[in-house]
């Protein structure tokens, strides 16, 4: 298993990785985020992934609407190719996806839909050496656990799964079931702290700071030979700035004990 981290897409969040002795940095350029720059900005990557041997491991996109009514969202599906075009050209060997659920159709069409969507986008990135992964983040997705994966992955074989334990969490799913069962379909995993008080989310601290039992979900990854990266996923209003950074600086060296690296 590799140690990495969300960055931002630039040189400087690259330079930074390196710093920190991390192997490789994620990229997501969400529907918020612009995609034009995004590619304009690929050559700085490159030579930045060069100068400090970091490596791209996941490039994603959450939040968009992939399905409408009558089928695949023909626009985002070419902004997925593009971006699945900028995973291959950085060396990067996984892009993630999730599946938006449209209200007005049946459950079936949804299904029906995403498949579509997601078949098409396999055999695109089969292509190019980029496999795909769907999100269990519940952001304009609907492809998040057990049932939604019995359908779509077994229709898919070649399908993955981005895990992070805390969306499992907060939603109330048995997040160590959800590995044991699925944990060989794993093809990224999203290391990101959880606390829930009184049943609710209160806060995302870092990992190892948090009620994640870290221990077991290794040990799990472990029996399941899971070989891809842990990404580090700063995600806490309350962990910025200087707070924030102390926060990873702990995770790193939290997380390369579970790794056998201290």
């Amino acid at each position: 298993m590799k140690l990495g981290i969300i960055s931002s897409p630039t040189a400087e969040g690259i330079r930074k990785a390196a710093a920190r002795g991390l192997e490789f940095v994620e990229f997501c350029i969400n529907v918020d985020q612009d995609v034009d720059a995004f590619e304009r900005s690929l050559p700085e990557l490159e030579q930045a992934c060069r100068e400090t041997g970091v490596a791209v491991g996941s490039v994603g996109r959450w939040g968009s609407d992939r399905i409408g009514e009558n089928g695949v969202n023909e626009e985002e599906f070419a902004i997925s190719c593009r971006l699945v075009d900028a995973a291959a050209r950085l060396g990067c060997g996984v892009f993630v996806t999730g599946v938006n659920y449209v209200e007005g159709i049946s459950l079936y069409d949804n299904y029906r839909h995403a498949i579509a969507y997601l078949e098409r986008l396999i055999q695109y990135a089969s292509g190019r050496g980029v496999r795909v992964a769907v999100y269990n983040c519940r952001w304009n997705n609907f492809i998040v656990g057990d049932e939604q994966w019995r359908v779509v992955l077994g229709h898919l074989p070649e399908l993955g799964i981005k895990y992070d334990p805390s969306h499992a969490i907060y939603d109330g799913a048995d997040y160590l079931k959800e590995m044991r069962d699925w944990g060989e379909r794993f093809y990224h995993v999203h290391i990101k702290g959880s606390v829930r008080i009184g049943g609710e989310r209160f806060d995302d601290p870092p990992a190892g700071l948090d009620q994640t039992d870290w221990g077991t979900f290794m040990a799990v990854l472990y029996a399941k030979g899971y070989a891809g990266g842990l990404s580090i996923e700063p995600h806490s209003r309350t962990w910025t700035g200087e707070l924030g950074d102390r926060g990873i600086d702990f995770t790193i060296r939290y997380m390369k004990r579970l790794l056998f690296r201290d």
